[in-house]
């Protein structure tokens, strides 16, 4: 239970900073490729949004959609 509560925490931080994510649609959009592809990631300097982008063909069409508005 700690573990989960500490990977929603994480998820929700990282989304709320300016490197990624702004509008909550976008965060859905992301929440499960990021649990997926990037775990333990830790936050900051476009390190989420990067590991994304490393596996734009792995994730969903609609996390795409959003790496792409963010120039990746």
């Amino acid at each position: 239970m700690m573990l989960r509560r500490e990977m929603i925490a994480l998820i929700l931080s990282v989304f709320s900073t300016a490197a990624l994510a702004q509008t909550a649609a976008e965060r859905a959009a992301c929440s499960a490729d990021v649990k997926a592809f990037c775990p333990g990631l830790m936050p900051g300097g476009g390190r989420l949004l990067n590991c994304l982008a490393d596996h734009k063909d792995k994730i969903s069409p609609a996390c795409a959609k959003v790496v792409a508005s963010h120039g990746r």
